[in-house]
């Protein structure tokens, strides 16, 4: 048994219209315990891998993802991971704001560019950043973003992220050694 706690404007999207997303979670082994007025999520399962991954799926879609994506956690080549912007900036909302602005770009161009090189998907919310993909497109995702939380200019990430995009097609052609 697992339990997860996330944000109450959540619970809506985690329970889904008439209760399919929360369905879809459960065809994978695991019942889901909803308390929509704490937001506290009761998962039990018979095999801790499937509570696992559904406490994955749940903390995914409490953290800004729609259920679509989270629900690619179920397969076992997609991770999530979550970086915490105030290990950044410190507290203050308003550094996390501002940090959160970086990351997301202008009308969300950033971020955008950031799924589109790396194909991995990224959602901030809060005062966190969430990254689902494979493992490789993670660690770019994470590298990227760890550069803008840093304070790198928005053009030396873009220089970065095409640098990784031209290794991995190398790679996939052969021509490039790891």
């Amino acid at each position: 048994m697992r339990y997860v706690k996330i944000p109450m404007d959540r619970v809506a999207v985690l329970i889904g219209k008439n209760g399919e997303v929360k369905e879809k979670i459960e065809k994978h082994g695991v019942k889901l315990e909803i308390d929509s007025s704490t937001g506290d999520v009761k998962i039990i399962g018979e095999d801790s891998l499937k509570e696992l991954e559904a406490e994955n799926v749940v903390r995914a879609i409490g953290r800004g993802f729609s259920p679509d994506k989270a629900l690619l956690l179920f397969n076992e080549d997609y991770y999530f991971e979550l970086i915490d912007m105030k290990d950044f900036v410190g507290k203050k909302p308003s550094h996390i704001k501002r940090i959160a602005g970086r990351v997301i770009g202008k009308n969300g161009k950033t971020r955008r560019i950031i799924e589109e090189i790396t194909g991995a998907y990224v959602a901030v919310y809060g005062h966190t950043v969430g990254i689902i993909g494979k493992i490789d497109e993670i660690e770019t995702a994470r590298q990227a973003i760890e550069m803008l939380l840093e304070g790198a200019n928005h053009s030396t990430v873009y220089r970065f992220l095409e640098k990784e995009r031209r290794r991995k097609k190398m790679e996939e052609f052969g021509l490039y050694e790891i």
